[in-house]
């Protein structure tokens, strides 16, 4: 397969997949059904929508660069839905038509994954599951434990929301052109109903946000502004414990007993 047409771009960290027997590993993984409703976010050359065609009757993509887009509809036939947006700010429930639930792949771009996820959470209702290549590192910190150095804000978040695995390494040279970095596909299955439900999902979000941004710190420091000793002594949490100490429940429990004395 050739690349020669089309120069892939810095600015939209552009790397093409190009190994057959990786692209077919990541189709097997995705196991797609004729029926379901995909979508695709990035497909660049069609490297994996041409052969995900093969498997299903529709298939829509989300893709930024509009060059692109003429050489898809050619390699694809006019079998594809295009969207020409950017999938930082797309909506993807305006694509949902009737009861199926979205399925959503893709090669994410390196610099923009971590607010793409975050930004997908929020569909979460409306997605049966996302299988995507990350960057190594970035799946790693999805997939963290706490009490781990990768173990930060993106795990909580994306934890609180779904369940998490990482399946199989891509090499650089599995590209082009071969990125600098190592990549993962991750699995993403958001739960259909929530473990540890948060009474209110900003506060939650804003106290693990804090959290982090000063990991260095107690608890007790990091969140002084929003909780207060008497909540402290009402949970079973120590607030000398920091944050990369703390589980999912563990902090939609601080939530919830904010929640509680705010309401």
């Amino acid at each position: 397969m050739t690349y020669s047409h089309h120069v892939p771009r810095k600015r939209f960290g552009q790397h093409f997949l190009s190994d057959q027997a990786i692209i077919q590993r990541i189709i097997a993984a995705l196991n797609p059904k004729p029926d379901q409703h995909l979508v695709e976010i990035g497909p660049g050359q069609g490297a994996l929508t041409v052969p995900l065609l093969k498997h299903i009757k529709q298939l829509e993509v989300v893709e930024l660069d509009r060059d692109l887009i003429p050489e898809l509809e050619r390699r694809t036939h006019g079998a594809l839905t295009i969207y020409s947006a950017d999938a930082l700010t797309f909506d993807f429930g305006s694509i949902k038509k009737d009861e199926r639930q979205l399925r959503i792949v893709g090669n994410l771009p390196y610099n923009i994954s971590t607010p793409l996820i975050f930004h997908l959470l929020t569909f979460a209702s409306i997605v049966s599951d996302m299988l995507f290549m990350l960057q190594k590192e970035v799946a790693e910190r999805l997939a963290a434990a706490p009490d781990t150095d990768d173990y930060g804000r993106l795990s909580v978040m994306v934890q609180y929301h779904c369940e998490v695995e990482v399946l199989f390494d891509v090499p650089p040279e599995a590209f082009y052109p071969p990125p600098q970095v190592q990549s993962s596909i991750i699995h993403l299955v958001p739960f259909k109903t929530l473990p540890c439900p948060a009474k209110d999902y900003l506060l939650f979000e804003s106290i693990v946000k804090n959290a982090f941004g000063q990991r260095r710190k107690t608890l007790r420091n990091s969140l002084r502004h929003l909780v207060s000793d008497d909540i402290w002594q009402q949970i079973n949490i120590s607030s000398n414990l920091r944050a990369e100490n703390l589980s999912v429940q563990d902090f939609v429990s601080i939530a919830n007993a904010c929640a509680r004395i705010s309401s």
